[in-house]
């Protein structure tokens, strides 16, 4: 996905097999083998290392750009956003078209067309609204989604080779996939929590019926109670003999008792 791009993480080391994968899905229908975590695990820290990246870029930009007045940067944030629409449904309509969906292409290019007018009002109201010096100065932003620089004078074909490249493509895929894995790993932690809850309180029943006056003790309670009396007695004399060590080194090791054994 991220081939030849300035997040290319080089060939992927493990086997990669349909019939395996298949084998595989086939297998976690009857146990749950978790590699689906590891996955989570690994995207979670991709998309931190992005967003963190992200975050640097813009403290890096707020120290080296002109501070703008608030109503200013309201403008052209203004613009900005016109201009990311523009991309990505310019974007998608060139992949549509690609597809072969033609009259669902030329739908999202009459919108283009609409959100283009209204980039041209905002950037005159931008224009407007600062010095001619200023505004010929490249105003940046870092894209939420891949951590790409971005320009307020960017053009709409530079806009929708970003938004419709792979790194930005890419970069949704891996965020969608991690909300798709983190809900599921979600659900199952909660249903493997309820599923001990239910055990917890099964083994609470048993127990309180043992102690009730009126139970009629089984061959079944009676082996449970010698087994649970047994590991009781086993547990406590582990605990015995390991003190009963600790003690005996503890003395060897005073200078009164080497004194006493020479």
């Amino acid at each position: 996905m991220f081939a030849f791009s300035r997040m290319d993480l080089g060939e992927c080391p493990k086997l990669h097999d349909v019939a395996l994968r298949a084998d595989y899905e086939m297998a976690s229908t009857s146990k749950d083998y978790y590699y689906d975590i590891d996955a989570m695990e690994h995207l979670q820290s991709f998309i931190r290392d992005c967003d963190k990246r992200t975050e640097l870029a813009k403290k890096r930009l707020a120290e080296t750009q002109e501070e703008l007045s608030a109503e200013v940067a309201n403008k052209a944030n203004a613009v900005h956003e016109l201009g990311e629409q523009i991309g990505k449904k310019l974007a998608k309509a060139e992949q549509l078209g690609a597809e072969g969906h033609v009259e669902e292409s030329y739908g999202l290019m009459d919108e283009v067309e609409q959100l283009r007018r209204k980039k041209i009002e905002a950037e005159n109201d931008y224009r407007n609204s600062m010095p001619a010096s200023t505004y010929q100065q490249q105003k940046l932003r870092v894209c939420e989604v891949c951590s790409a620089y971005l320009g307020i004078h960017d053009n709409d074909r530079r806009l929708a080779d970003h938004f419709g490249g792979k790194l930005h493509l890419g970069f949704i895929l891996i965020r969608e996939k991690l909300i798709e894995l983190e809900k599921s790993v979600e659900e199952r932690r909660k249903r493997r929590e309820e599923e001990r809850q239910k055990e917890r309180e099964i083994r609470g029943d048993r127990r309180s019926e043992y102690r009730h006056p009126s139970h009629r003790e089984t061959r079944e309670d009676r082996d449970y109670t010698r087994s649970r009396d047994r590991e009781y007695e086993r547990d406590r004399d582990r605990d015995y003999h390991s003190r009963d060590r600790h003690d005996r080194r503890e003395r060897s090791r005073s200078p009164r008792h080497r004194s006493y054994r020479r």
